[in-house]
């Protein structure tokens, strides 16, 4: 059958009229589905939506927009009044404050078994050189225990007046072992700078697939005379990084010095625990308790209330309701991240 050239001409504009405005309903609809509603805390990135001059192709998904989250996660130990860890409490039996504000908690785990990144930091200063060896062979020892294999990773740093990287980040317990006896003592102390390195320069750039636990493990009699950062400075960066620092001293006088009161401020302001093992029989002890604590955790995960993206330092207070009874041990807070 014989069509005017002219009536074709208008049939096929009409098709492709309609087509373009049915495209733009449904790249409209699929635009409002996956847009989550909006809340006062989130900041929306700029969406990546077409040109308005140009119908979306057949080929394109729908537009997503991505919100920040603005979710802490904190990684806690509770005990007794006589230090014995305490397994199997609900969320409803703490407390949680940002900022002195409640909290939205989102998620709460028991015993979280988390997957750990993990530095060991050994003093190799002239002052730790009596008992180095047996140091050596008890994190060697720890090593081998905690570092499970596709799962964990650790690396070693050893530290005079310098930091060195004797084994990078591994799942390898044989690499872990050969990077603690390539450690060898000689030299001042700059142990601020050795735990500022490793959790900006290590921790800090080492991806993260899923909520992971970061721990500095650091054994130093904690006399410090070289570093060109602070305590606090070295404080602060373990904060930034969520890395919680048991500290085991080398001091082995039998009563405590400056320098390990020096580790113990550590200890408490990251979440962790400080170790005084006198006798060398008891640095292994120290190890397997840390071990312990690592794989028997509680982890929750919340929406602070009025957060700011402002760069400021946020308190993090955790109780248990019984506080009688039960202690929380947690990392005193962290840095809200800066616009």
């Amino acid at each position: 059958m014989f069509v005017c050239p002219r009536r074709r001409l208008r049939f096929f504009l009409t098709i492709i009229f309609h087509s373009a405005i049915s495209a733009g309903v449904v790249a409209s609809a699929q635009t409002a589905a996956t847009a989550p509603a909006a809340q006062d805390n989130t900041a929306p990135a700029p969406p990546n939506t077409p040109s308005a001059q140009a119908p979306p192709q057949d080929d394109q998904g729908p537009t997503t927009i991505k919100v920040r989250t603005n979710e802490v996660n904190v990684v806690f130990i509770v005990t007794d009044k006589h230090g014995k860890r305490i397994t199997g409490m609900k969320q409803a039996d703490f407390r949680i404050l940002d900022d002195n504000k409640p909290v939205e908690v989102r998620s709460f785990l028991s015993e979280a078994n988390l997957p750990l990144q993990v530095g060991l930091l050994v003093d190799a200063s002239n002052s730790v050189r009596d008992r180095f060896k047996f140091e050596q062979e008890s994190a060697i020892e720890f090593l081998n225990q905690t570092v499970r294999p596709r799962y964990d990773q650790a690396f070693v740093v050893g530290f005079d007046s310098t930091p060195e990287v004797t084994q990078d980040f591994t799942d390898s317990a044989e690499k872990l072992a050969h990077g603690v006896k390539e450690l060898r003592p000689g030299g001042g102390t700059a142990m601020f700078d050795a735990l500022y390195f490793a959790c900006r320069d290590k921790l800090v750039k080492q991806p993260q697939s899923g909520p992971t636990r970061r721990a500095i493990i650091l054994l130093s009699d904690g006399d410090d005379n070289q570093s060109h950062v602070t305590r606090e400075e070295a404080i602060e960066m373990a904060q930034r990084a969520d890395a919680i620092v048991y500290t085991i001293s080398t001091n082995i006088s039998g009563t405590k010095k400056q320098g390990d009161k020096v580790l113990e401020r550590i200890a408490d302001a990251t979440g962790g625990r400080a170790f005084f093992p006198f006798q060398l029989r008891n640095v292994a002890d120290a190890f397997a308790e840390i071990q312990e604590e690592l794989r028997s955790q509680y982890a929750v995960a919340y929406r602070p209330t009025e957060f700011k993206a402002d760069g400021h330092f946020r308190t993090i207070e955790i109780v248990a309701n019984d506080r009688k009874n039960f202690h929380v041990r947690a990392r005193r807070g962290y840095y809200a991240p800066s616009k």
